[in-house]
């Protein structure tokens, strides 16, 4: 009789054991971003996870030097995106009960999501598809986020 032994080295942290414990969706406050954070809530509830509701703030040095109020109009951006979440959260209450957060990161979309996504430890990701039509050229968030490979990623349209 033979024994086989694996031998598997120690982890802290494991992904996708029991379901997903966080699921990160990316917010930017468009429509496809917006139907993508219910998606991920609805996700997030149903598997008694975390929703990391992610918004990444672009960088934009050429505005900055211009003397163009980049970071207050950003600021603006992610302060809105709050309130519809607290707003969505309160009309659901007691119905729909989702445990979630609300981070922001800087840089460009994809940087920055994945930067999120790997200190947040998510074990989804969730996002909009683009609704830009140079992204068929160049490639979309998404299918880079796909393509980098470290996580499961949903896209919604």
């Amino acid at each position: 009789m033979t024994e086989q032994h694996s031998q598997q080295p120690a982890h802290q942290f494991e992904r996708g054991t029991d379901g997903p414990k966080v699921v990160l969706v990316g917010v930017d406050g468009s429509d496809s971003s917006l139907r993508a954070a219910a998606y991920a809530g609805g996700l997030a509830r149903r598997q008694h996870a975390l929703l990391a509701v992610v918004y990444v703030q672009p960088v934009m040095t050429a505005g900055a030097a211009l003397g163009a109020p980049v970071a207050q109009t950003t600021d603006a951006v992610a302060e809105d995106l709050v309130a519809q979440i607290r707003e969505a959260t309160e009309r659901t209450r007691g119905i729909f009960d989702v445990r979630w957060e609300f981070h922001t990161f800087h840089g460009d979309p994809f940087s920055g999501l994945a930067k999120a996504a790997d200190r947040l430890k998510a074990d989804a990701v969730v996002v909009g598809a683009s609704e830009q039509a140079g992204h068929r050229i160049v490639g979309s968030v998404a299918v880079r986020l796909v393509k980098a490979g470290r996580w499961p990623v949903t896209v919604v349209p």
